[in-house]
């Protein structure tokens, strides 16, 4: 049995972002990601074999996904699911509230 809760023991600064495998199988991965300010660097896209769906639990973030002109802005609660090799990349995290993620990678 696996069990725990994903806002406690969250750092209140981290120089990079703090990722937390809670559940792995050969066609799933579950992170619990903690960013605090952090962003992609310029020109940097994630391009991932896997698809992902990410929800965001505290804090806020932005993502922009390739070809789009505004990036997705995501507030407590708000979710996106990104298909395998669409490339994406982080704008902004907040740095007043950490921003807490739940992200399930997925074949």
């Amino acid at each position: 049995m696996n069990h725990g809760n994903l806002l406690t023991d969250l750092p209140a600064a981290l120089a990079g972002e703090d990722l937390r495998t809670l559940l792995m199988t050969p066609d799933l991965r579950i992170e619990r990601i903690v960013s605090t300010g952090q962003a992609s660097p310029s020109g940097f896209w994630y391009d991932q074999d896997w698809a992902e769906w990410v929800l965001l639990l505290t804090g806020q973030a932005a993502l922009l996904i390739e070809g789009e002109a505004a990036p997705h802005v995501l507030t407590p609660g708000s979710y996106l699911h990104l298909p395998a090799h669409c490339r994406h990349r982080v704008e902004w995290t907040s740095t007043d509230t950490p921003a807490v993620w739940l992200a399930v990678h997925h074949r």
